[in-house]
C-alpha cells in the first residue's frame, strides 16, 4: 500500500502488570456489544489481540469460522497462540499487522474487531477506514475503547488525579487520544460509515480482590513498565512523583470504600451492502 503508515507508540508496552488485565479480558466482559451479531460460520479479524483471550473466546463462538488474530507486536503472539492452543482451539491463527495498513484483501472478513486499540494508534479514521475495506459488505466493525477523562473513584484521592493527568499527558506525547471512547462515532462518521450503533459500557472494580487487583496492577504499572519509562524518558515525571502515583493507588486499593469506574464507548458499525 502506497500510503505512508501512521504509528503511534504503545504506551503501556508489555509488562507483567499489563498483561495482569489483558488476559483478565473475555469476550464476555470486553465484547458483549458484539457478541449477538455473532455467526457461527463468521471469519473475524481480530486486531490489537495482544495476549489472546478474547481472539480465544472469538473462536470458540464461531467453531464453522475462523478468527485471525494480529498485533503490532510480534513478541506477544507467542502468548496468544499459546492460549489457543491450550483450549484446543484449531480455527484461529495469529501474524503481525499495522492496523493503518492492513495486508488483506478487500472484502475479506465478516467481523473486524479492536479492543482497546484505537486510543494507541496515530490515525484512528484511517485505522477504520481500513478495518472498513477488508470487511465483507453486510458485515461489521466493531470497536470498543476506554475514555481515560470519564474514569471516576471514591474516595477522592489528589494522587489519583495526578495519575489521570500524567497519565493523559504521556499518551498523547506518544501520539495517541486517551479519551478515545467519546470519540469513536465521529472517526466512524469520518472513516465513511453511516449506519453505526454506539453504545457504551463500564468495567467497575469495589469489592476487596478488584480493589487489589486494579489498584496493584497499576501501582506495579506505574513503576516498572513501558509507561513508566516514557513518563519519565520523556521529561513529563520525575521518579518520585511516579512513585507517589503508585503509593496513592495502593491506598485507595485498601480503603473499604474504595470503588472504581472505567467508562467504554462502543460502535457496531454495518457495511454498506
Amino acid at each position: 500500500m502506497s500510503r505512508p503508515q501512521e504509528t503511534a507508540v504503545y504506551t503501556h508496552g508489555h509488562h507483567e502488570s499489563v498483561l495482569r488485565s489483558h488476559t483478565w479480558r473475555t469476550a464476555a466482559n470486553s465484547a458483549a456489544y458484539l457478541l449477538g451479531s455473532l455467526k457461527p460460520h463468521m471469519r473475524i479479524l481480530d486486531i490489537g489481540c495482544g495476549p489472546g483471550t478474547i481472539t480465544a473466546d472469538l473462536a470458540a463462538l464461531v467453531p464453522d469460522g475462523h478468527v485471525t488474530g494480529v498485533d503490532h507486536a510480534p513478541g506477544i503472539l507467542d502468548t496468544a497462540r499459546a492460549e489457543a492452543a491450550g483450549r484446543g482451539l484449531e480455527n484461529v491463527d495469529f501474524a503481525v499487522a499495522d492496523v493503518h495498513a492492513l495486508e488483506y484483501p478487500d472484502d475479506t472478513f465478516c467481523v473486524v474487531h479492536a479492543h482497546q486499540v484505537l486510543q494507541h494508534v496515530g490515525d484512528p479514521v484511517q485505522a477504520l477506514r481500513e478495518m472498513r475495506r477488508v470487511t465483507r459488505p453486510g458485515g461489521f466493525v466493531a470497536v470498543r475503547d476506554a475514555d481515560y477523562a470519564a474514569m471516576t473513584w471514591y474516595p477522592a484521592s489528589p494522587g489519583l488525579d495526578d495519575w489521570l493527568d500524567l497519565y493523559r499527558t504521556v499518551a498523547r506525547a506518544n501520539g495517541g487520544e486517551p479519551d478515545a471512547g467519546r470519540r469513536l462515532r465521529s472517526w466512524a462518521l469520518a472513516a465513511g460509515f453511516d449506519d453505526i450503533t454506539a453504545t457504551s459500557s463500564t468495567w467497575t472494580f469495589a469489592t476487596p480482590g478488584e480493589r487489589d487487583w486494579w489498584s496493584g496492577l497499576w501501582a506495579d504499572r506505574t513503576l516498572a513498565s513501558a509507561y513508566a519509562d516514557r513518563a519519565t524518558g520523556g521529561g513529563h515525571a520525575t521518579p518520585e512523583r511516579l512513585r507517589a502515583v503508585a503509593d496513592a493507588w495502593r491506598a485507595w486499593g485498601v480503603r473499604a470504600d474504595g470503588w472504581f469506574g472505567v467508562l467504554h464507548g462502543e460502535i457496531l458499525c454495518r457495511k454498506d451492502v
